[in-house]
């Protein structure tokens, strides 16, 4: 009886947390870390504010949160690129997995690069340690490769780079995107079309020639 009362709040917590979380990602993409109140996020996600900061400390400690949680997204795209893949697979799969998560989550994603184009005030040290780490784990996967004669030779972290904006671009400035497809709006198969290209433009360029 006692473990079920506890499961059930278990689970209270945590869809109280997404709710104000996701909240969080609605008003902070709109008017910015500085223009956000605590009292917004909690009329938002429709708890008391009393509720929110039971979670909560600051509006800082949910901002970081999210921004926590769409780092551990991107490494989790990262995945398939190990040294046991063959590049076009792990390829294809990271781009596809990248450009969906940006799909399911544009605001997150918009927060995160005005968080980077606002000089990163909130991104933890550690944070930014980690993102260093990763991206150096997967440039070496990379470099192997290249060793391996699987890939032609490339500056590793430049394409990194590229590919970054590649899956960015669309939910970052998805304005100037529709504008150039001459839509209203993006729709899933805009953003398959976009895998499409950016992995067959990617792989023609890096995959040695037969």
């Amino acid at each position: 009886m006692a473990r079920t009362a506890r499961d059930q709040e278990e689970r209270i917590r945590e869809r109280n947390r997404r709710l104000i979380l996701k909240a969080g990602i609605d008003v902070f993409s709109r008017k910015g870390f500085d223009g956000t109140r605590i009292a917004e996020i909690a009329e938002k996600s429709g708890l008391p504010k009393a509720n929110v900061y039971y979670y909560f400390s600051s509006k800082e400690e949910i901002y970081t949160a999210i921004v926590a949680h769409l780092i551990e997204s991107w490494d989790d795209a990262l995945k398939p690129i190990t040294a046991e893949s063959e590049p076009a697979d792990a390829f294809r799969n990271y781009v596809r997995a990248k450009l969906e998560y940006t799909r399911r989550n544009a605001a997150e994603s918009r927060l995160f690069a005005s968080e980077i184009i606002h000089g990163a005030r909130f991104l933890k040290k550690k944070d930014r340690e980690h993102m260093r780490q990763v991206t150096d784990r997967h440039v070496e996967v990379v470099d192997g490769w290249i060793a391996a004669g699987k890939m032609m030779p490339t500056d590793a972290r430049h394409l990194f780079i590229m590919l970054w904006a590649a899956t960015q671009f669309y939910s970052d400035f998805e304005p100037l995107a529709c504008d150039a497809l001459r839509k209203s709006r993006l729709k899933a198969e805009d953003y398959e079309k976009a895998a499409e290209t950016v992995i067959e433009t990617l792989l023609c360029g890096i995959l040695p020639k037969a």
